[in-house]
């Protein structure tokens, strides 16, 4: 393992001795001491194991933005990947609020689940493995949802799920080089209602 030591005005910090330590305990120092907190979604965005393309603090803050999301409010995410997005919506849901996120691929979303776990969150945060193009969000989700952000391949597939899951006067979100496809179908199906 590599000796990581960083030089603190309270002195140095050998990373070898906090893994295993839990959030919130206190680390002594040679001039000093410290607490161990949780990282911040930015700081998990530039530092997690990339299973996934990801997105990154710039995007997040804009799909934040145009999702218009507040504490308390339900968010369905059909992509979890690596968890960048995830974590960012945790936080700006929580403590009231929830993330409910789907991922095609099951070894994706059972490591996901588990960072959740480790990083203290997952009470905000339910993680399914699913193929939401072809079997939607489940019938438990329709009309419970503030937000949907889709990050699928082909997201013209979840529009009508995404409907579905939708409450009335919401948000969807998709990020993907064909939008305009995605605008037709949305659309479609939105504005007949």
């Amino acid at each position: 393992m590599v000796e990581n030591v960083y030089q603190t005005p309270f002195g140095a910090l050998k990373v070898r001795n906090l893994i295993g330590l839990q959030y919130g305990t206190r680390v002594e120092l040679s001039k000093g001491w410290g607490h161990i907190l949780q990282p911040t979604p930015e700081l998990w965005s530039l530092t997690l194991p990339h299973r996934t393309q990801i997105i990154y603090t710039p995007d997040i803050s804009m799909i934040l933005l145009q999702l218009d999301l507040i504490p308390g409010s339900i968010i369905i995410e059909a992509g979890t990947g690596s968890g960048s997005l995830t974590h960012a919506l945790i936080r700006r849901v929580r403590p009231h609020g929830h993330v409910y996120t789907f991922d095609f691929h099951e070894h994706r979303a059972k490591i996901a689940e588990e960072e959740f776990k480790s990083h203290g969150i997952d009470d905000f945060v339910t993680v399914s493995h699913r193929d939401v193009c072809n079997l939607g969000f489940g019938e438990d989700l329709n009309n419970k949802a503030d937000a949907v952000f889709l990050d699928l391949p082909s997201p013209w597939r979840g529009v009508p799920h995404a409907v579905k899951a939708l409450k009335d006067s919401v948000y969807f979100t998709s990020v993907n080089h064909k939008v305009f496809f995605v605008c037709d179908l949305n659309h479609n199906y939105c504005y007949p209602r």
